[in-house]
């Protein structure tokens, strides 16, 4: 399964910080945001990813990130000139996805807690795969509605009166039909190719599954300024409580056997005496033990 990460948009919400980075660039406590989606889909099992980018922001990614093969990975770069929906991602990675399947997280988005998406990535099959969390805001989301059987009967972009306080937070899976759908899919009242419409596709054809994300699971959208600094207290409070880091996708890899402990301690020698190399040297001597 391939991997996408949406890491464009104008960032408008977070003026003026975005005149410095992009927002996906931005600090969340002590790692840059992007670290975030990327380590949930690394703890996922993917390996093969695409940023998608605005032809400004790219080279700092590239620079952040490189080809993604120190960390057992490779990781390839689009242009996304123009935002036109989150559906306009699998036409501009259309040749990267090639027959494969794919999922796409927005790199805006960080969960932690739980083993809800190791076990959807493992049951998937066909068909696409969505999740719901409960939030008491629902209109500013997508919203699933569910019948009393719990399966999902309706999914609406930002309802004026939603029908229930399930939001489809921003990771999907999908087979490889997403890229037929997506092309064969009209532009919104807004100009864009919106992800409800894609999953909505999957719904009549009855191959739509929810997944009811538990309570103790976070989701946290940090596209905002309240947001992103609610994000990093939350980090920060999680982090400095259980000696471990969220979002780190050295040590994910590391226990994905994307690489080895040997390649792990070589990349934590290489970095600058910080907490962050701190931390990958106590599991290296955890795992020696």
């Amino acid at each position: 399964m391939k991997g996408i990460i949406l890491a464009g948009g104008a960032g408008s919400r977070l003026f003026p910080l975005t005149l410095v980075a992009s927002k996906q660039l931005q600090p969340v406590y002590d790692k840059p945001m992007v670290y975030y989606p990327l380590t949930t889909l690394i703890e996922s099992g993917i390996r093969e990813f695409c940023l998608i980018s605005t032809p400004h922001d790219l080279p700092r990614f590239r620079q952040l990130l490189g080809n993604g093969k120190e960390w057992g990975l490779s990781i390839d770069y689009r242009e996304q000139a123009k935002p036109a929906g989150i559906g306009q991602a699998f036409l501009i990675a259309d040749s990267f996805v090639g027959k494969d399947a794919v999922t796409l997280i927005l790199g805006d988005n960080i969960f932690y807690g739980g083993d809800s998406f190791k076990r959807a990535f493992a049951e998937f099959k066909s068909g696409a795969t969505i999740f719901g969390y409960q939030v008491h805001d629902p209109e500013r989301y997508g919203v699933v509605e569910f019948d009393e059987k719990g399966q999902a009967i309706s999914i609406e972009e930002k309802p004026k009166v939603p029908k229930s306080h399930f939001a489809v937070p921003g990771l999907y899976i999908y087979d490889n039909e997403v890229l037929d759908i997506t092309r064969n899919l009209k532009p919104s009242a807004r100009g864009e190719l919106e992800i409800t419409d894609i999953n909505v596709a999957y719904l009549n054809r009855k191959q739509l599954r929810v997944h009811r994300l538990s309570r103790g699971f976070a989701w946290l959208d940090a596209g905002t300024s309240s947001s992103l600094h609610d994000a990093s207290a939350y980090v920060q409070t999680i982090e400095k409580r259980q000696g471990i880091k969220i979002g780190c996708p050295e040590e994910a890899a590391f226990r994905q056997g994307f690489i080895t402990l040997e390649q792990l301690d070589d990349i934590a020698t290489k970095m600058p005496n910080c907490e962050y190399r701190e931390y990958l040297c106590s599991i290296v001597k955890e795992a020696k033990r």
